[in-house]
């Protein structure tokens, strides 16, 4: 399954090892090393440059600047997931999410 992280840009859900989030009091102090650091090795790659970043997503190669919040990408990421594993609704096997 893939996710959508902004403008056209869409990776494979299990790619992700981790989405942070760059809102927050302290993420911008605690997230600046990393993200320094990531920058310097060419790792970071913004999604959009007229849209405020509100979250990182990190993968094995690339960390992602994007600009959907990460609670939205957290759902995204479990949503495909659970449908990928045949999550059934309300805990009843015969019904099964039919909507996109």
């Amino acid at each position: 399954m893939f996710i959508h992280l902004g403008g056209n840009k869409m990776i494979r859900a299990s790619e992700v090892i981790t989405i942070l989030d760059a809102g927050g009091r302290k993420s911008p102090t605690t997230l600046a090393p990393f993200l320094n650091e990531t920058g310097n090795q060419g790792r970071l790659e913004r999604i959009s440059d007229l849209e405020e970043v509100k979250s990182f997503v990190v993968t094995r190669t690339i960390v992602y600047a994007s600009p959907i919040s990460s609670l939205t990408l957290m759902k995204r990421a479990d949503l495909e997931g659970n449908r990928a594993m045949g999550e059934t609704i309300n805990g009843d096997p015969e019904k099964k999410e039919d909507k996109e």
